[in-house]
Parts: C-alpha cells; sequence; structure tokens
C-alpha cells in the first residue's frame, strides 16, 4: 500500500458567529497518495476550502490531526508551519494574488526569496518556468497587462517555481473564460502525469471529472463520497 503524502484523521474546524456554531470542517478523515490528482467537490459552503487551507497550513484545526509527508502540523510552530507552507506546498487560488506593482517575472521569483538560493539562480529558474507555461514574452509585464489566464499561469509559476511535494488549487478556473479554463485544466493533468501530487478544490462538476482520478464530495463539512475515476469520465 503507498504510504499517503497528507492524511487527516477526525479533522474538524468550527467557527463562532455570533450565537451559531458553524461546522466548516466536521470530522474529516481522509488520506491523499503521492502521484494522485484529487478533486474536492461541493456546493458553496460545504467545507472544502476550509478543508484545502487546513491541508496547506493556512489555517489551524480546531481538533483532529493532519500529518504532511510524515510531519504531524499540529506539532509545528508558528514558524515552522511557514516554512512549511513556503518550501514544500504550493497554493493557487482562484483570486491570482499577485502583487500589482510587480512583473510576472519578479512575482514568481518572490516565491523563493526566503530559500538560500542566489538572486541570478532564482531569476533564472523564474523565467525558465514562466518560458515554459509560455509566457516567455510576459516576463516584464505587470499583471494589469495581462490577460485572465496569463495571470493565472503566473500564478500557477508561482506555486511550482518552489517544486513542491503537493500543489493546492482553489477554484484555479473561477475567474476565466472557457478557453482559459481549459487550458489551466490541461496544464493541471500534465503536471500530475509529471508526478505531481494535486488537491483540487471546485464546485465544477465536469472539471472534477475531467482532471482527477479520485472525486471526493463534501456537503456541510463531511465527506459523502469518495470514488475514484478517470480523467474525462462523466460526472456521476
Amino acid at each position: 500500500m503507498t504510504t499517503p503524502i497528507i492524511r487527516t484523521e477526525s479533522l474538524t474546524r468550527f467557527y463562532q458567529r455570533g450565537p451559531h456554531e458553524v461546522r466548516a470542517v466536521d470530522g474529516v478523515s481522509l488520506s491523499v497518495s503521492t502521484g494522485e490528482f484529487v478533486a474536492l467537490v461541493g456546493a458553496s459552503g460545504s467545507g472544502k476550502t476550509t478543508l484545502l487551507n487546513l491541508l496547506a497550513g493556512l489555517d489551524t484545526p480546531t481538533s483532529g490531526d493532519i500529518w504532511s509527508a510524515g510531519t504531524r502540523l499540529c506539532d509545528l510552530s508558528a514558524r515552522e508551519l511557514a516554512r512549511y507552507r513556503a518550501q514544500r506546498v504550493g497554493v493557487v487560488f482562484q483570486t491570482f494574488n499577485l502583487v500589482g506593482h510587480r512583473t510576472a517575472l519578479a512575482n514568481v521569483e518572490l516565491a523563493l526569496y526566503f530559500t538560500d538560493i542566489p538572486r541570478h539562480e532564482r531569476r533564472q529558474h523564474a523565467a525558465r518556468l514562466l518560458e515554459d507555461l509560455g509566457l516567455g514574452d510576459r516576463l516584464d509585464h505587470r499583471p494589469a497587462d495581462l490577460s485572465g489566464g496569463e495571470q493565472q499561469r503566473v500564478a500557477l509559476a508561482r506555486a511550482l517555481v518552489k517544486n513542491p511535494t503537493v500543489l493546492f488549487a482553489d477554484e484555479p478556473t473561477g475567474n476565466l473564460d472557457s478557453d482559459n479554463s481549459d487550458k489551466i485544466a490541461d496544464l493541471l493533468i500534465d503536471l500530475n502525469r509529471r508526478g505531481l501530487t494535486i488537491v483540487l478544490v471546485t464546485h465544477d462538476q465536469e472539471l472534477a471529472a475531467r482532471c482527477a482520478r479520485r472525486v471526493v464530495r463534501m456537503h456541510y463539512g463531511k465527506i459523502v463520497d469518495d470514488s475514484s475515476t478517470e480523467p474525462g469520465e462523466s460526472a456521476p
């Protein structure tokens, strides 16, 4: 049996909103193996983004455990958790989250700023990755001068430049037209074929069916279905 690269046990994340308790993630036990492409799907409010944030170290659980490559995240200090986010995972968001006054090249290079890699090597690595993603002629462009699809490819390059063990993608096609959505989907599929573990959050059933080999459905903070599939199959 393949050792999971990510594993959770009875994971919860509850919030207080006035007198009400919101059970965003409610007793989730999940394992993701190296090289898997897993889609977390569900309607808005189902808990899928909260679960992704917990797995990526962007949030901390109310209770339960998370292990990543054998490391128990709950045992990490704030500094160690920041190092985990900076060195071991890549995250792509729906809203791109690029620095507006910096060029595409500088945005990607920023992801390597707190490493020991010399500056000229950081720049070379960032430029090479942007070229691989078809943005070789956009290195000096700022986000406002790029299309939505180009901005998302810059965001993807920023997540990949540190060679993460897992890529987390939260609605990465949510702000894109159908043509650019297809291009990002193709990039994710290709990255997974090269061996990268990917956890995708989406409400788009067709995107999940197209890309993922496993679809985990969530409803009100709980996993209600966990099914293996082949990319390209129709969503059930």
